[in-house]
């Protein structure tokens, strides 16, 4: 005899687990996901750009790029749909996020040509 209750099986638990995570996510508005994402995408962003306390550790523009662009890419197709309210501080965060890449890059892109600036116009510094 097993000393496992049916319960505790993988499959069980693993069902409860995901049955739970879908309820959670269904309990939050669209705007909180949005936010959500847009602030793990700026964070990201930072660390790629160096702006943090390890600094160049993690610097990668490149991935920093990708980042910006994906960023500026949500807050544009979700502009309608977020309040100003959310919406201001999450552009005033891609601008400066935009900014330090210009600064961090050795030869910047043209204005217009920068990360999420297809979606946003040109930044200057």
């Amino acid at each position: 005899m097993s000393d496992t209750s049916p319960s505790d099986s993988p499959e069980t638990s693993g069902s409860t687990d995901f049955d739970a995570m879908t309820r959670d996510i269904a309990e939050v508005p669209a705007v909180e996901v949005i936010v959500t994402v847009a602030v793990n995408l700026m964070s990201a962003a930072a660390v790629k750009l160096g702006l943090t306390e390890e600094g160049d550790k993690y610097k990668d523009l490149d991935e920093a790029r990708k980042l910006i662009h994906a960023l500026a890419g949500l807050l544009d197709a979700s502009t309608t749909e977020i309040s100003s309210f959310h919406a201001a501080p999450l552009r005033d965060g891609l601008k400066s996020l935009q900014l330090a890449f210009r600064e961090a890059s050795v030869v910047p892109d043209e204005p217009g040509q920068g990360p999420g600036e297809k979606y946003t116009g040109p930044v200057y510094g």
